[in-house]
This record gives structure tokens, C-alpha cells and sequence, in this order.
């Protein structure tokens, strides 16, 4: 079985913000895929819905942006950068996620150079796609 390094081990994010709780593939530069095990505690279920609660979509995309960032920084030429959200396309939500899922998260970096960059991801729940987006990365100093 391969290991793969914790996201905060990669990633600057920290809890109450930090969405990936472990890689399960890596290729440095080219894509990732990550696991959130939603538990139902998180803070943001208390509002968004109560009496139904639904992972905000939004929250998703930014999910599936962490998974990204790990790629990226993984890759050696990205050392002491940040990438930041330049944008974020297509955003499309095709079921409900809610208390007790986990959600798969898999970017696969397209055309990437040191001030930018683009990746396509999806999250999918049981193999069931829950969103899918395309992102664009603005790589900045740390």
C-alpha cells in the first residue's frame, strides 16, 4: 500500500479550513486524489440546512481546490509558492452530500507555469459524482 503525506503536511490550510483529511494518489505536478469524511460535527451543517443537512457547494469546490494545491506544491519547482483561486468554471452539483459521507476528491492538472495554472476536478460520493469543476490557479510567492 502506498503512503502518501497528510495535506497539512503540503497545503498551508489548518482546521476549521482544511477539507482534505488524507491523499490516497499523488503525482507530483499532474493530479490527486484526497478523502473528506464529512462526520456531520462540522459547524457549517448547523446552518445550512437545519433539519437537512447539505455540504454547501461552494465548500466542495473548495475542497476539491485543496486537492489541487497538493499536487501542485508537492512539485518541487512550486516550492515556497501558494496558488490561489484565479477563477473556477463549469461548477456543476449533481447529488446531495450530507452527514456520514465521504466525499473522493480528484484534480488532474492541465497547462501549468509558474505564475498560473489549470486543473479539472471532480468529487464523487460513493462513485457517484457530486460536483464537478475546472479551476484556474494564480501561483503567488508564500
Amino acid at each position: 500500500m502506498n503512503s502518501f503525506p497528510a495535506p497539512k503536511e503540503i497545503i498551508p490550510h489548518r482546521p476549521p479550513f482544511l477539507f482534505v483529511d488524507s491523499l490516497t494518489a499523488l503525482q507530483p505536478g499532474l493530479s490527486a486524489t484526497g478523502l473528506w469524511h464529512l462526520t456531520g460535527n462540522e459547524d457549517f451543517f448547523v446552518g445550512h440546512f437545519p433539519g437537512r443537512p447539505t455540504l454547501p457547494g461552494v465548500l466542495m469546490c473548495e475542497a476539491i481546490a485543496q486537492v489541487g494545491a497538493c499536487a501542485i506544491l508537492s512539485d518541487a519547482k512550486f516550492a515556497n509558492k501558494l496558488p490561489l483561486f484565479g477563477g473556477l468554471d463549469g461548477a456543476r452539483f449533481r447529488r446531495q452530500v450530507v452527514p456520514g459521507d465521504v466525499l473522493e476528491m480528484s484534480v488532474q492538472l492541465g497547462r501549468m507555469s509558474a505564475r498560473a495554472g489549470k486543473g479539472t476536478g471532480v468529487a464523487k460520493v460513493n462513485g457517484e459524482i457530486a460536483c464537478e469543476c475546472e479551476l484556474l490557479f494564480v501561483i503567488v510567492d508564500a
